[in-house]
């Protein structure tokens, strides 16, 4: 069965040709040598330009396509898939924008969405040298004036740095100290057009040598003296702060997308590579320890794609939750991906580090572009340092039983249909808890109730079970550290990782009860029927808490889930489809250059939409 947000990205990877063809612009050869010539893939992003992309990153009421965030996050994780740099260098522009989308005025929003649209690129101004995630410590800052003619507004000073795009973006949103004394109320967004600006108030830092996304535009920007108009202001003047950390709740959900390409596409290289490999007369992929690799790896990244899509979709009904949901998602895809491929290096040995021995250093430029994805948007340690500060409300929540478990439904529910997102309703808190936590034994109970006329059923509803006593046992250790405000102890931050992999397991499970009859007919339902990958995601979870009964490993739990899952693994990849949940097939090899038209764009006259 076809699940819309896969068909549209299906028809997006489609129009960008097939990767492996070196003549397509958006080839993995092509990736290859922008990154070795450390060059900006611009005739990449204006293909992505030219299918329209940017057009997702506006919602629909601003002019765009953005309907719902399902689709954006399988578009970016289709670009995420070829190539990391351009993903990261085009999606900026969607986190450049996104303070506006949710507190600026309609007409402020509406010419940003043209802009965008346009293929103008946009870049979002937080961290500064000597402060990094410290946003209250900040220190550009803008000064009131009134000019003659009426024109009131700011004179802004100072230096952002390591900002992605600030050189090649024309606009910045930007975390301005517009109360020198500072404080949660002394910041406001200013949305920065450098078009409008004199070139003299205002110079861009040089490109940083970074070891991983080595095209991207990561550079900074001095601001001296540039006066910057009253209607400039993104929301209230001093809500900067509270603005900053909603909008953060979209895009580190979004950054969901750069982990799952990057697992999808390692994945892909080592099975490739064990299907190819000869080692003491056998076949890679025939060897036990190789199979145990692929197998859990391949649980890994359907565990990824299961809470990423119960995230994106949380974004509209669950929205007073995404302080948490997004902190979750944050944390565990960009950790759990990095963990991923630390197994294929073990896998592809050597291979994994050189350049030009096996398809085209694609491995090693990959390892070192993810890298960084657990960077953007506030590091590991910020986000379960987010899940720390919220320990009162969602042990309080766990005591009651509440928490918005309709949402929940809804956003692990694939077959109901999106409602609008109210960015009012975000907030800095999950007051009532996590409603998806609270649907766990509710869903455990259905799990139970089919496995009566389904025994096949019973080994996930054996690690459901447990995954629900352990969920207890957590929230009991959260109780501890609730009083937790600065100074956090090394404990508060293992019991928030172990609550994170409590989350995640009430969100695929709540995703197997909701989805498994729909999706049992197609291309995926060995996945969904009998439960195979919710047993190995459970299984996987399990063992990262440590209820394992051989953690972390595949050699004594679950061996037979692991070897389904890699024969599940093997045909999709020998059919041409992507090993995912949901159905979606790859580019066809093109049958001529002429008949493929990634392969035109590149020589194509001037573009109706500019250059990102």
């Amino acid at each position: 069965m076809e699940h819309p947000p896969y068909r549209l990205a299906e028809e997006f990877d489609a129009f960008l040709g097939d990767p492996n063809d070196p003549r397509t612009t958006f080839s993995y050869e092509r990736c290859a040598e922008l990154d070795e010539k450390e060059e900006f893939p611009a005739d990449i992003c204006r293909l992505l330009q030219e299918w329209g992309l940017s057009d997702y990153y506006v919602p629909v009421q601003h002019g765009g396509q953005l309907h719902d965030y399902e689709q954006l996050l399988q578009l970016l994780r289709a670009v995420a898939r070829r190539d990391l740099t351009t993903a990261i260098g085009h999606g900026k522009t969607y986190l450049g924008g996104v303070c506006v989308w949710v507190a600026g005025g309609p007409e402020q929003a509406e010419r940003l969405g043209a802009d965008i649209r346009a293929g103008v690129p946009v870049s979002l101004g937080l961290t500064e040298r000597a402060h990094g995630s410290d946003l209250l410590a900040c220190e550009v800052n803008g000064s009131p004036v009134t000019s003659p003619d009426g024109g009131d507004g700011w004179l802004v000073n100072g230096e952002k740095w390591l900002i992605n795009n600030a050189t090649r973006g024309s606009l910045l949103s930007l975390l301005t100290r517009t109360d020198p004394a500072g404080g949660p109320r002394g910041f406001s967004v200013l949305l920065v057009d450098k078009r409008e600006l004199d070139e003299a108030a205002y110079r861009h830092l040089p490109k940083v040598d970074t070891h991983g996304i080595r095209g991207a535009d990561i550079s900074g920007i001095v601001f001296d003296g540039a006066r910057v108009p009253r209607r400039a202001l993104v929301g209230a003047e001093g809500g900067g702060i509270e603005t900053v950390i909603k909008a953060l709740q979209l895009t580190r959900t979004m950054c969901a997308a750069l982990s799952l390409g990057a697992g999808d596409h390692g994945l892909r290289i080592a099975l490739d590579f064990a299907e190819e490999r000869e080692l003491y007369g056998r076949r890679l992929i025939d060897l036990p320890k190789a199979r145990r690799a692929l197998g859990t790896a391949a649980a890994d990244v359907l565990l990824h794609e299961a809470l990423a899509l119960v995230a994106s979709r949380a974004v509209h009904t669950q929205t007073a939750e995404m302080s948490l949901t997004a902190a979750v998602t944050k944390y565990l895809l960009p950790s759990g991906t990095e963990g991923v491929l630390t197994e294929l290096t073990r896998l592809l040995g050597a291979r994994a580090f050189l350049k030009d021995v096996y398809a085209h250093g694609r491995f090693q430029k990959l390892d070192r572009d993810h890298r960084i994805v657990g960077l953007f948007d506030g590091n590991t340690l910020v986000n379960l340092n987010s899940v720390v500060n919220q320990f009162r409300s969602l042990v309080r929540g766990h005591r009651r039983g509440t928490g918005d478990t309709a949402g929940a439904a809804a956003a692990q529910d694939l077959g109901v249909r999106l409602p609008p997102l109210d960015p009012g309703r975000l907030s800095v808190v999950a007051r009532r808890g996590s409603g998806i936590v609270a649907g766990l034994a509710g869903n455990v109970a259905e799990l139970t109730r089919r496995a009566q006329s389904r025994p096949q059923l019973w080994p996930a509803v054996a690690a459901a079970r447990r995954l629900l006593a352990v969920t207890d046992t957590v929230h009991a250790e959260m109780e501890s550290h609730q009083d937790v405000v600065t100074d956090v102890p090394p404990a508060a931050f293992e019991t928030a990782r172990r609550y994170t992999l409590c989350y995640a397991g009430a969100a695929v499970t709540g995703l197997w009860t909701a989805n498994a009859d729909r999706f049992s007919q197609g291309a995926t339902a060995a996945l969904w029927r009998d439960a195979l990958w919710l047993r190995a995601a459970l299984d996987r979870i399990l063992a990262g808490l440590g209820e394992s009964d051989s953690p972390g490993t595949a050699d004594d739990s679950e061996p037979e889930t692991y070897e389904a899952l890699l024969a599940e693994l093997r045909s999709a990849c020998a059919g041409g489809r992507l090993f995912s949940l949901l159905e979606q097939r790859e580019p066809a090899p093109p049958e001529s250059a002429g008949t493929n038209p990634a392969n035109t764009a590149a020589t194509h006259g001037e573009n109706e939409r500019t250059s990102c």
